[in-house]
């Protein structure tokens, strides 16, 4: 090792908390190596809930959230040129006041352009659902086309116009990289959420169906987070005699559907645990529910029998990997991406956001209540020592 301590940049995307949290949880566990000079680079919503980050902490603009989950909605393309334009001149302003060695980003697609314009490595954390090397089917997320039409007609649209929705999507990055005078990833919307110098997949290998990929791309394992925040003062007093479910749509999640659930779960013999993530004001109280703004996922997924979530990778592998039944509530496309993997598991439900009422929840959750005798649920065993390999990564590439 150099006596001088390479230097390593991370950039989040903070659009949703996962995409901070797995930068946070890498840039943490290379921090703790003690090999590396950390920083990180991202907009300051979610700082209540990341806690103290022992390294430099530089800002970093990203699009508003509403913005972003207003054009996944619509589906149309989540950056323009003028964005991505705006984000490699912000990725530049950062790149040199950091001067780093080495580059992290997750979902921050403008660093295939401005890491190659300051001749610095990237890689990126991204899923294996979004690999062109993975084969997969994919899902019809909750659009205006499927409101408008019901699901199986928007499905067999979608299937007939995926190739030409795929080169739309790509459109935009293309565009910008040739604007910048780079290479560009190619005109397929997979391509271009996975280029970079080395693609990192923050999964578990085993639940994929890859083709062979190139040598820059990895699997890493799951990155699991919890929100730096204390347990709230109810959770001593949880009752431990009936099934506890866990409820937690994240930051990406429809929120819309909370209320519908919580009015129905309140009607069973359970007890339930819910975070609203600061995106929605339950109004009304119940006896047997419990609800918070964040509290430390690990321990409600632990301390839970049953999990309702968007179906996000960061949550399914938090509550895969402690074996618990799980129901997604996918919304959009990577949510149903990852659930179209998992409903494969055993212990694993599904319910479509946009198909939510008091009835489905219903009907899904006393199947989810019917899997708890039936025990093992999941086969899958996480076996990434996840800090180790990114590390190795970066001393391969720095030669270190």
């Amino acid at each position: 090792m150099n006596s001088q301590p390479k230097r390593i940049l991370f950039f989040a995307e903070a659009v949703t908390l996962a995409h901070i949290a797995r930068c946070l949880t890498l840039a943490r566990g290379l921090h703790e190596t003690g090999n590396y000079t950390i920083a990180l680079a991202a907009d300051s919503r979610y700082d209540s809930v990341l806690g103290n980050i022992p390294f430099q902490r530089l800002p970093l603009f990203t699009v508003s959230s509403d913005y972003f989950f207003s054009q996944l909605t619509k589906g149309v393309p989540l950056y323009d040129v003028k964005t991505l334009t705006a984000y490699v001149k912000e990725d530049i302003k950062r790149i040199e006041q950091f001067r780093p060695d080495f580059i992290f980003g997750d979902f921050r697609l403008s660093l295939a352009i401005s890491s190659r314009l300051k001749k610095i490595p990237y890689a990126t954390i991204t899923n294996a659902y979004w690999s062109p090397y993975l084969d997969i089917k994919f899902p019809i997320p909750e659009l205006m086309l499927t409101k408008l039409v019901g699901v199986r007609l928007a499905q067999a649209l979608f299937n007939w116009f995926k190739p030409f929705v795929f080169v739309i999507h790509s459109l935009p990055l293309n565009r910008t990289c040739k604007k910048f005078g780079q290479p560009t990833p190619g005109y397929d919307m997979r391509k271009c959420y996975t280029f970079a110098d080395i693609t990192l997949y923050a999964d578990i290998e085993s639940l994929f169906t890859m083709q062979p990929y190139p040598e820059n791309h990895y699997f890493i394992g799951p990155i699991l987070w919890s929100a730096d925040v204390s347990l709230p003062s109810w959770w001593k007093n949880i009752p431990e005699d009936k099934p506890r479910i866990f409820i937690t749509l994240g930051s990406s999640g429809d929120t819309s559907v909370l209320p519908v659930i919580l009015e129905t779960l309140a009607r069973l013999d359970v007890t339930v645990i819910a975070i609203t993530a600061n995106k929605q004001e339950i109004r009304h109280s119940f006896k047997n529910i419990f609800i918070t703004s964040f509290l430390p996922v690990k321990n409600a997924v632990k301390n839970s029998d049953i999990i309702i979530c968007n179906g996000g990778s960061p949550m399914v592998y938090q509550s895969l990997l402690e074996n618990k039944v799980i129901i997604g509530i996918p919304g959009n496309l990577d949510q149903y991406l990852m659930m179209s993997l998992l409903i494969k598991q055993p212990g694993t439900l599904m319910l479509r956001a946009g198909k939510v009422t008091q009835k489905s929840v219903l009907q899904t959750v006393n199947k989810a209540l019917a899997l708890l005798k039936s025990k093992p649920r999941h086969s899958v065993v996480n076996t990434y020592d996840t800090i180790a390999i990114v590390d190795a990564i970066v001393k391969k590439t720095l030669q270190i």
